[in-house]
């Protein structure tokens, strides 16, 4: 089972942390000080967790990304994962970067959850997972597309052709008097 998932940059400083339990806590520093021609795996230890969690790592450019498992989670299984999950914010963002995932850091959370939830692994299929958060992308748009209809209500209201305002409501037996309003035009 994955504990936790880190995205650190050179310096240490954290871009993404997704945490199924809390006990993969600082470990920028135990694989940051690792050689390049070395494993992307650390054995447990109290650093880690516990002598049950592995860090297992892939360093991209300038950025670390690191998942913390347990014993029932495959070495090369993960790596294939962190592959996966990497390029697909490739594609989702045309070359990522570390300021994509500052400044976008609720796209890349949306990419990860359909990868990862409570800490198993959902889905593998990079295409399958593009094609989930353009659903999302849509959705959003067709939201943000209602959050603005108060707006174009008022517009349309603006451009109608009331040759004068209406001072009384008369419905039924109840009659509304209309205060005077600014003008909308």
């Amino acid at each position: 089972m994955i504990k936790a998932i880190l995205i650190f940059n050179n310096h240490g400083k954290p871009r993404l942390s997704k945490f199924y339990e809390d006990s993969c806590l600082g470990n920028f520093h135990l694989v940051s000080k690792r050689d390049e021609n070395v494993c992307n795996f650390l054995e447990g230890g109290m650093l880690i967790g516990g002598s049950d969690y592995r860090l297992i790592y892939r360093h991209y450019a300038t950025l670390y990304f690191v998942f913390c498992v347990d014993s029932s989670e495959s070495e090369l299984g993960i790596l294939d994962l962190i592959q996966v999950f990497v390029e697909t914010l490739d594609k989702c963002f045309e070359n990522v970067c570390e300021l994509d995932l500052i400044f976008h850091v609720d796209k890349v959370h949306n990419i990860l959850a359909e990868m990862v939830m409570g800490g198993m692994v959902l889905e593998t299929n990079m295409n399958e997972i593009i094609t989930q958060v353009d659903a999302q992308n849509k959705l959003e748009k067709s939201e943000a597309g209602i959050a603005g209809a108060p707006a174009r209500a008022v517009s349309a209201v603006k451009n109608m052709n009331l040759p004068e305002m209406p001072r009384n409501i008369n419905i039924g037996d109840i009659s509304i008097k209309v205060p005077n309003l600014p003008s909308f035009k």
